[in-house]
This record gives C-alpha cells, sequence and structure tokens, in this order.
C-alpha cells in the first residue's frame, strides 16, 4: 500500500513540527544546492525557525545574490514590480487550488470514498472526526427538538387560557340567558292572572246615555215598498 498524502496545515504538537521542521529544511536545502548545480544558476535560500534561527544557502555568495536582485529591481522597477504582481497572483492562485483540492479529498473521505491508501493513524483521526461530527448534529438536532417542545408547550398554555376565558363568557351568557328566561316567565304569568276586559256598544241621543241595545236587520219584503225612513241622528258610545 502506497504512502497516503499529507494534510498541508499547521502542526500542533510541538516536537513533531520540530521534526517536520527539520527534514523539511534539509530537503530544501539540498534541493537548491541540486538546482544550483544542475542548473548553472544562482540561488540564494534563507529560512528562519520559529525560534528566529537562521538556515541559509548560497550558490556563490548571499551578498553578491542580494546585491545583484537589488541592482535588477532598482534597473527595472516597473519590471520587477509587475512580474512580482503576477508571481503573487499565481501563488493565490496555486495557493487556492491546493486548498480546493485538500477540500475535495477531506469532503471524499468523509463520505468513504478515497481511503484505501490512509493508514491506521489517518483513519483514526478521520474516525475521530466523524464521531465529532456526528455528536456535533445530535445535540444540534436535540436543540431543535427542545425547541420545537418548548413552543408547543407555550401555544398549549395559550390556548388552555383561551378555553377557560371562552368557558367563562359563556357561563356568563348562560346566567344572562336564564335570568332573560325568568323575568319573561314573570311577565307571561301577570298577564295570565290579570282581568278581562269587556267591550259594550251603547247608543246615546246626545244627551241621555241609553241602556245598551242590540239592532237586527230584517230582510225587506219584495211585496211592500216602504217609504224612506227617516233619518235619525244616533250617536255610538263605546263604553269599556
Amino acid at each position: 500500500m502506497g504512502r497516503g498524502k499529507i494534510i498541508i496545515r499547521r502542526i500542533d504538537d510541538t516536537s513533531s513540527r520540530q521534526v517536520t521542521f527539520s527534514k523539511r529544511r534539509k530537503g530544501l536545502l539540498k534541493k537548491a544546492r541540486e538546482l544550483s548545480i544542475l542548473c548553472d544558476a544562482q540561488v540564494g535560500l534563507m529560512v528562519f525557525s520559529s525560534t528566529g534561527k537562521l538556515y541559509d544557502y548560497a550558490s556563490t555568495s548571499m551578498e553578491s545574490i542580494i546585491e545583484h536582485y537589488n541592482k535588477l529591481k532598482e534597473d527595472h522597477p516597473q519590471l520587477m514590480s509587475f512580474a512580482s504582481e503576477i508571481k503573487f497572483w499565481q501563488r493565490e492562485a496555486a495557493s487556492l487550488r491546493q486548498q480546493l483540492q485538500h477540500l475535495l479529498e477531506c469532503h471524499r473521505q468523509l463520505m468513504g470514498q478515497e481511503v484505501s491508501g490512509l493508514g491506521f493513524n489517518e483513519l483514526r483521526h478521520l474516525e475521530n472526526q466523524l464521531e465529532i461530527s456526528l455528536k456535533n448534529i445530535r445535540m444540534r438536532k436535540g436543540q431543535i427538538f427542545s425547541d420545537d417542545i418548548k413552543d408547543l408547550h407555550q401555544k398549549g398554555s395559550l390556548s388552555h387560557q383561551e378555553n377557560e376565558e371562552l368557558y367563562k363568557k359563556i357561563d356568563l351568557i348562560n346566567k344572562e340567558n336564564a335570568e332573560l328566561r325568568k323575568v319573561i316567565e314573570a311577565r307571561h304569568g301577570e298577564e295570565e292572572n290579570a282581568p278581562s276586559i269587556n267591550h259594550s256598544y251603547t247608543i246615546s241621543n246626545g244627551s241621555d246615555i241609553l241602556e245598551p241595545i242590540s239592532l237586527q236587520l230584517r230582510q225587506l219584503q219584495p211585496q211592500y215598498n216602504e217609504p224612506a225612513t227617516k233619518t235619525m241622528n244616533l250617536g255610538l258610545a263605546f263604553h269599556l
């Protein structure tokens, strides 16, 4: 099984970081020396450790390389500035591509893909990351459930209060209806117990009030010619 890719990030352990720095520094100096010999190039390399210690390499001399660099920068300031800007953005683009590639690899590994090249320690680290992620997901899920239950309890309490107020209003309406029913029944009883009123009709001649009389109409006989009846001034009086 081949060696897996190393994640490029700061090493937290101090001893491991120092060991890695020593190994990589030696390899970097070796590559600089090989480049100067193979390509007949002037190479100047300076490395400062985290404690401030200097490690350098120069194919000729560091002073001559620095002078050559300053002179070229003074003779061609715009060219150097433009070239430096291009190199800066090239480095930024390379760094972003590397970060993207690293994120894609991490994502595939978290999905259980491309893990055949990982060693035991790397698999253990990936397992710990998954456990931490799963723990955080469960905590967030529990928090959401807790918030939902709390909201439901609050809504239930509000509904209970509203129901109590509605019951009180219903009881008040029932009491008012009962009182109105009693008033109506009392008035109905008074009307039934009140004496009846008789209406009598009397005929008056304008001065004296006569006793009530009943009037009857007779059917006219066809063989007699009745003379015109005298008109009488009759007054009707109503005695309650």
